[in-house]
């Protein structure tokens, strides 16, 4: 039964899912608990019911049911902090947890999350117990909607959020049913999204786009289970219920502080390199391919930093705290900070990782999604011939 609860719990991160703070207040007073397990029952009854599972361990467990009213706020993709917060990540602070955001009070008593992406406010009608959960139905008294926002998304084990490009102005009016949704891996989707995005909408004006931003494994999932029709990621790693069409090879190349003495030499060796302090970029696919690259060589790289982010990276190094191997070039040569970066090619025979564009396999094409296919071919086919 262990193996299999391992399993379950593995297999299950995988499920993209909203992030949500059930909230509740009254006599047994104010607690909170952040889920991602919540479900629509039924629109169809007297009034809306709706269910959430709640750990029995959890602080907010026994206040929701005593009190029998809980509001259940679905978090907008900037209040990650929030979701944090009440998942207890920073110490279990009782109600000084809810000095992290502003509350109103809602129809029921219990509190409503002001600027959440909606919030049900519930009467508590049944609890079923399930192992360690509490399985509660609410019923739903009333609901707070945003005028606008994109969903905190959970999936892998980390945060997720959509944006969305709409329709060129003069075509709002004409847009109605023409969208798409896209997957993009975040490491390179600043490089050549944009660009990307702009031709598009010079090609199909009507078109509107909303694109999930995510790590290879999120990328992937999105796309497999139709979240997103299609998703660009690397060629690495990619399910076989998906094809990968590629789009363009990236070469490894080091990167250094301008003021680094080993930028003298127009290439580098990997065995060069090793002994040194690199900023490794921590993310899944691309920690992976590099540490990968090192150990082809019988090589193992000195890590000393492991930012998620390669806007951190480029800004460690260019301040001299180590020197970085990566894929993704953007076009310019300083840090966020201002500061000069050099680069160096790898010399030795590095296999390249490339971008692909994946879909399911044998799925129909649509006229957006081949649009898109059009479009990607046509901009990185552009960058190839520069």
């Amino acid at each position: 039964m262990t193996q299999l609860r391992q399993d379950f719990l593995d297999g299950m991160s995988f499920v993209a899912a909203t992030v949500n703070v059930v909230a509740t207040d009254g006599p047994a007073g104010r607690a909170g608990v952040t889920v991602s397990a919540m479900s629509s029952v039924s629109a169809d009854t007297d009034k809306p019911v709706l269910l959430v599972c709640v750990n029995d361990n959890s602080s907010g467990a026994a206040p929701i049911i005593s009190n029998g009213v809980f509001t259940v706020n679905i978090l907008r993709d900037d209040q990650a902090f929030v979701s944090d917060t009440f998942a207890g990540r920073y110490g279990d602070k009782g109600e000084d947890k809810f000095l992290c955001a502003r509350w109103e009070r809602g129809a029921t008593g219990a509190p409503v999350l002001r600027g959440a992406l909606a919030s049900f406010d519930c009467r508590l009608v049944e609890d079923r117990v399930v192992g360690q959960h509490h399985v509660l139905f609410g019923e739903v008294q009333q609901v707070h909607l945003a005028e606008q926002g994109r969903a905190l998304v959970y999936a892998n084990r980390s945060y997720s959020a959509a944006f969305r490009l709409p329709p060129a102005p003069n075509q709002r009016g004409e847009a109605a049913g023409q969208s798409l949704c896209v997957a993009c891996l975040s490491s390179f989707a600043a490089v050549h999204l944009p660009g990307l995005l702009v031709r598009l909408r010079e090609a199909h004006p009507e078109l509107q786009i909303e694109v999930i931003e995510g790590d290879q494994a999120q990328v992937a999932h999105f796309v497999e289970t139709g979240t997103a029709a299609l998703g660009l990621l690397y060629d690495r790693a990619v399910p076989p219920t998906l094809e990968a069409e590629l789009l363009t090879p990236q070469q490894p190349y080091a990167l250094f502080a301008a003021d680094d003495p080993r930028t003298q030499s127009e290439t580098l060796s990997l065995n060069q390199l090793a002994a040194g302090p690199l900023i490794l970029l921590d993310q899944p696919l691309s920690r992976d391919y590099v540490t990968g690259l090192f150990g082809d060589c019988g090589l193992e790289p000195n890590v000393v930093m492991r930012p998620s982010s390669i806007e951190l990276v480029r800004s460690l190094v260019a301040n001299g705290l180590g020197y970085s191997v990566l894929v993704t070039r953007p076009a310019g040569d300083l840090s966020y900070d201002g500061k000069q970066l050099v680069v160096r090619p790898l010399s030795g025979n590095h296999a390249p990782i490339s971008i692909a564009l994946a879909r399911p396999k044998d799925s129909p094409l649509t006229q957006e999604a081949a649009a898109f296919i059009a479009a990607c071919s046509a901009y990185f086919g552009a960058l190839q011939a520069c």
